[in-house]
Protein backbone atom coordinates (compact mmCIF):
# COMPACT_ATOMS: atom_id res chain seq x y z
CA UNK A 1 0.00 0.00 0.00
CA UNK A 2 1.37 3.41 -0.90
CA UNK A 3 2.07 6.04 1.73
CA UNK A 4 -0.48 8.36 0.12
CA UNK A 5 -3.22 5.72 0.33
CA UNK A 6 -2.40 4.97 3.96
CA UNK A 7 -2.37 8.69 4.77
CA UNK A 8 -5.73 9.19 3.06
CA UNK A 9 -7.35 6.31 4.97
CA UNK A 10 -6.00 7.48 8.33
CA UNK A 11 -6.97 11.08 7.54
CA UNK A 12 -10.53 9.94 6.83
CA UNK A 13 -10.63 8.17 10.21
CA UNK A 14 -9.37 11.33 11.95
CA UNK A 15 -11.89 13.56 10.17
CA UNK A 16 -14.79 11.25 11.01
CA UNK A 17 -13.76 10.54 14.61
CA UNK A 18 -12.67 14.03 15.67
CA UNK A 19 -14.59 16.30 13.28
CA UNK A 20 -11.41 17.94 12.05
CA UNK A 21 -11.40 20.11 8.93
CA UNK A 22 -9.75 18.08 6.16
CA UNK A 23 -7.48 21.03 5.35
CA UNK A 24 -5.95 20.84 8.84
CA UNK A 25 -5.01 17.17 8.65
CA UNK A 26 -1.29 16.59 8.10
CA UNK A 27 1.41 14.06 8.98
CA UNK A 28 2.52 16.30 11.87
CA UNK A 29 -0.88 16.41 13.58
CA UNK A 30 -0.63 14.90 17.08
CA UNK A 31 -3.49 12.87 18.47
CA UNK A 32 -3.43 14.20 22.02
CA UNK A 33 -2.04 17.73 21.69
CA UNK A 34 -3.61 18.85 18.39
CA UNK A 35 -6.80 16.76 18.47
CA UNK A 36 -7.35 16.76 22.21
CA UNK A 37 -7.70 12.98 22.21
CA UNK A 38 -7.60 11.28 25.58
CA UNK A 39 -6.00 7.88 26.13
CA UNK A 40 -9.26 6.06 25.39
CA UNK A 41 -9.64 7.94 22.09
CA UNK A 42 -6.12 6.91 21.11
CA UNK A 43 -6.74 3.26 22.02
CA UNK A 44 -9.95 3.24 19.97
CA UNK A 45 -8.15 4.86 17.02
CA UNK A 46 -5.35 2.26 17.19
CA UNK A 47 -7.96 -0.52 17.28
CA UNK A 48 -9.69 0.97 14.24
CA UNK A 49 -6.36 1.11 12.38
CA UNK A 50 -5.76 -2.54 13.25
CA UNK A 51 -9.14 -3.46 11.78
CA UNK A 52 -8.87 -1.28 8.68
CA UNK A 53 -5.31 -2.32 7.82
CA UNK A 54 -5.52 -5.93 9.10
CA UNK A 55 -2.49 -5.61 11.36
CA UNK A 56 -1.69 -6.06 15.04
CA UNK A 57 -0.09 -3.15 16.89
CA UNK A 58 1.51 -4.06 20.21
CA UNK A 59 0.86 -1.86 23.24
CA UNK A 60 4.55 -0.92 23.24
CA UNK A 61 4.40 0.19 19.59
CA UNK A 62 1.06 1.95 20.09
CA UNK A 63 2.63 4.19 22.75
CA UNK A 64 5.13 5.41 20.15
CA UNK A 65 2.42 6.37 17.64
CA UNK A 66 1.65 9.97 18.55
CA UNK A 67 1.15 11.62 15.15
CA UNK A 68 -0.58 10.78 11.91
CA UNK A 69 2.87 10.44 10.31
CA UNK A 70 3.91 7.92 12.98
CA UNK A 71 0.80 5.87 12.19
CA UNK A 72 1.39 6.00 8.43
CA UNK A 73 5.04 4.96 8.82
CA UNK A 74 4.22 2.15 11.26
CA UNK A 75 1.50 0.71 9.03
CA UNK A 76 3.60 0.91 5.87
CA UNK A 77 6.59 -0.68 7.61
CA UNK A 78 4.58 -3.47 9.24
CA UNK A 79 2.04 -4.43 6.58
Amino acid sequence: MSEDTTLERISTMIIERFGVDAKKVSRDLTFQEDLGADSLDVVELIMEMEDVFSIQISDEDAEKITTIGDAVDYINNNK
